[in-house]
């Protein structure tokens, strides 16, 4: 290969890379330009995502990726992804956004970006409304349901006074039934699992006292998408302002969104 044709190729080869990196990173324009946001989002995963009795999406997620395709103009393309495939669908080009109750950590954060946090996801103690109980002592001489082995179990036992009365159940549907019935006065569970719980019940309906362990829900956008994620920021910040994602909690959490949020 003489001189002239190498330098040909090297252009060549260049401006393929260009191009490639350009339409990598770029997904907001590209969106833009078919009019189309590919979103992926939970299947089964309720409240965040499931499909409803007429078999289309529902959820927490469905419902803010929805608010945020209406806020950028553009035809919502929802994907259905499971919890192991949510971030190679990402990182793959299969869809532009992730919003699947994806939490952050340093690993994630290696391989993709996240927005601010949309959604509250944690542990908490959780009680009658007139329970006066607000921080890990106050839980002194109470009765306390939780789920053998579980992360609020384990989480739970470093805070709990000497003197709390934690009675281990072996399922989530065990621990709720013992404070249904009155076999403890609070539980130790996620946020989403009380929840459901509201959702099913009006009997002695589940009121956060305090947090064990907050790992809220980020929106994953690609490496290199400032664009899309400077958009998705701003379109987020308008929804907590004029109190849409306060609703969207409302309806499937059953609970407002927490003002640190």
């Amino acid at each position: 290969m003489n001189k002239r044709t190498f330098l040909k190729s090297a252009l060549a080869v260049s401006v393929l890379a260009a191009s490639m990196g350009y339409a990598q990173a770029d997904a907001l324009s590209n969106a833009e330009k078919s009019g189309v946001l590919r979103i992926a989002v939970p299947q089964d995963f309720p409240p965040f995502g499931t499909v409803g009795p007429d078999l289309k999406p529902r959820g927490y997620d469905i419902d803010v990726a929805n608010l945020i395709g209406r806020e950028l103009k553009l035809k919502v393309e929802l994907i259905p992804v499971s919890s192991t495939n949510r971030i190679p669908y990402l990182t793959t080009g299969k869809a532009d956004l992730v919003i699947s109750s994806l939490g952050k950590n340093p690993e994630r954060e290696k391989v993709i970006d996240f927005s601010v946090a949309y959604a509250p996801f944690f542990n908490g103690v959780f009680g009658p409304a007139d329970a006066p109980v607000k921080v890990a002592a106050d839980t002194a001489g109470k009765v306390i349901g939780v789920t053998r082995g579980s992360v609020e179990d384990l989480e739970f036992s470093k805070v709990a006074p000497a003197t709390a009365n934690i009675k281990r159940f072996e399922d989530n549907n065990a621990t709720i039934s013992a404070y249904l019935s009155g076999q403890v006065q609070l539980i130790a569970t996620g946020n989403v699992v009380a929840a459901a719980v509201n959702e099913r019940t009006k009997i002695r309906r589940l009121d956060t006292k305090f947090l064990i362990k907050n790992s809220p829900c980020y929106v994953g956008v690609n490496k290199g998408e400032a664009a899309l994620l400077a958009k998705v920021n701003e379109v987020l910040a308008k929804l907590k302002g004029n109190g849409e994602l306060n609703q969207v909690s409302q309806r499937w959490l059953q609970a407002p969104l927490p003002a640190t949020l």
